[in-house]
């Protein structure tokens, strides 16, 4: 049975729940779905399998740190080769 938090991460003034156990460096990524851009769901693992990927999870970029964190990440991301999957 997978870890239950709910009181780890806040979404604004409340505390989304987080399910799943932590990744520890050198582990390989679980399977997971997510949401793309035009909200369509997406499995990053399944999709990237024998590539090298790198996911961003921001949270929201209402603030002040999400959106600058994301705007480095897209930074520094458009400088890395073609074959590295973002």
């Amino acid at each position: 049975m997978p870890t239950v938090r709910n009181d780890f991460f806040k979404l604004g003034d409340k505390f989304a729940t987080i399910i799943g156990d932590d990744v520890k460096v050198g582990d390989m990524a679980p399977e997971f779905t997510s949401a793309a851009m035009d909200w369509k769901p997406v499995s990053p693992v399944a999709e990237s399998k024998g590539k090298v990927a790198i996911l961003s999870a921001v949270p929201s970029l209402d603030t002040d740190v999400c959106d600058r964190e994301t705007r480095r990440f897209n930074e520094e991301a458009a400088k890395l080769s073609a074959d590295i999957i973002i």
